[in-house]
C-alpha cells in the first residue's frame, strides 16, 4: 500500500454480499464520525413524472417496431462506432433490441396480428418492470446507510490514528500478498479471518481515539484551572495507555509481517534449489568423470546437505512466522 491515507475498514460481520455492495461504490460512504446518510424521499411530483414517463417509455422500447434501433442509433452519433453505443446499455437490452421488434414485425407480415399484440404486451409489462426496478435505491446506497458506523473511512481518523492504521494495513497486506501465504504454508494461522479482525478492531479503537480527542481539544485544557485538569488526568492516562496498547498490537502485525518475508525468501530458496534436480544430477556426473573418486564422493554429498538446509531453514522460517501469527489470535 503506497497511498498516504488509509483504505475504508469493514466490519468482518458484515455479510459478504453487503460488504462488496460498499466497497465497490465508496463515493456513497459516509464516515461514522458523521450522521448516517437519510433514506431517500420520493416526493409527489416526482411520483407524478413516474407515473407519466413509465408507460411512454415502456412503449416507445416494448411495443414500437423500431423504436430501440432509432434510440441506440441517435445515442451513438457521438461515438465512433454504431456498435459502441450499443453495447454501452448492456447485453439483456441489446438482445430486446435485435429480437423484439423483428419478431413483432415478421408477425405483421405473416398475419399474425394476435400474437403480434402478446407480444407487445409482453415487452410492455416487461420494459415497466425492469423501468420500476431500476427506480429502486442502489443496494450499495440502501447498505451504506444501513451498516453505518459499521464501515471506517479515512474521515474518521486524525493523522496520528491515521498513521498507525496505515502500519496495521501495510502488514496485513504483506501478510496476504505472501508466497507463503499463497502457498498455503501459513493457513494455520486463517490469514483470511484473523487480519480482517485485527484490521477491523485496530481501526474501530484508532476512530474511538481520534474521537476522544477531538473532545479533548474543543474542552480547551489551557482554559482550565489546574484543579479541573486534575480531573482530567485519568482520561489523558487512559488514553496514553490504549495507544499503547495497539501501537504494541500493530508492532505484533509487522513482526508476522517480517517473518512471512524471511519465509518467503526461505520458500523461494527452497524453490530454486527443488527446480535444480536435473542440474545437480549433471554436475554430479561432471565431478563423477572428471574428479577422484573419493573428492568426487565429498562434492557430491556437500549438494546434499546444501539442498537439506535449505529446506530445513524454510521449515524453521514458516515455524517462526506461524507463531507471530498464532499470537495475534491470543
Amino acid at each position: 500500500m503506497t497511498d498516504s491515507r488509509p483504505r475504508p475498514v469493514f466490519d468482518p460481520s458484515i455479510p459478504t454480499r453487503e460488504r462488496a455492495f460498499l466497497a465497490a461504490d465508496p463515493e456513497r460512504l459516509v464516515a461514522a464520525s458523521l450522521p448516517a446518510p437519510p433514506a431517500p424521499r420520493v416526493g409527489a411530483a416526482t411520483i407524478v413524472a413516474r407515473v407519466l414517463w413509465i408507460p411512454i417509455f415502456a412503449f416507445f422500447y416494448g411495443v414500437l417496431p423500431g423504436g430501440w434501433f432509432r434510440v441506440f442509433f441517435l445515442a451513438s452519433l457521438d461515438d465512433d462506432t454504431l456498435l459502441d453505443g450499443v453495447f454501452r446499455w448492456g447485453r439483456t437490452a441489446l438482445i430486446a433490441m435485435m429480437t423484439i421488434p423483428a419478431l413483432q414485425i415478421l408477425l405483421v407480415l405473416v398475419g399474425q396480428n394476435e400474437a403480434a399484440a402478446v407480444l407487445a404486451a409482453a415487452s410492455f409489462t416487461g420494459w415497466t418492470i425492469g423501468a420500476i426496478r431500476h427506480l429502486r435505491e442502489p443496494a450499495s446506497a440502501q447498505a451504506s446507510r444501513e451498516y453505518h458506523g459499521r464501515y471506517l473511512l479515512p474521515g474518521d481518523f486524525d493523522r496520528p490514528a491515521a498513521q498507525l492504521l496505515l502500519r496495521a494495513q501495510r502488514a496485513v497486506d504483506a501478510v496476504l500478498g505472501s508466497e507463503t501465504h499463497r502457498a498455503g504454508l501459513l493457513d494455520d494461522v486463517n490469514n483470511t479471518v484473523v487480519l480482517p479482525r485485527q484490521e477491523w478492531e485496530i481501526a474501530w479503537a484508532l476512530a474511538e481515539h481520534t474521537k476522544l480527542r477531538r473532545e479533548r481539544r474543543a474542552q480547551r485544557p489551557e482554559r482550565l484551572t489546574p484543579r479541573v485538569r486534575a480531573l482530567l488526568e485519568p482520561q489523558r492516562r487512559a488514553m496514553d495507555l490504549s495507544v499503547r496498547a495497539i501501537t504494541e498490537r500493530i508492532e505484533a502485525l509487522e513482526t508476522y509481517a517480517r517473518r512471512a518475508r524471511d519465509a518467503d525468501d526461505a520458500y523461494h530458496e527452497w524453490q530454486v534449489v527443488e527446480r535444480l534436480p536435473e542440474q545437480n544430477a549433471r554436475y554430479r556426473d561432471l565431478l563423477a568423470r572428471t574428479v577422484r573418486h573419493d573428492l568426487a564422493r565429498d562434492e557430491i554429498e556437500r549438494l546434499a546437505d546444501d539442498a537439506q538446509r535449505a529446506e530445513s531453514g524454510l521449515r524453521d522460517s514458516v515455524g517462526t512466522a506461524l507463531q507471530a501469527g498464532r499470537a495475534l489470535t491470543l
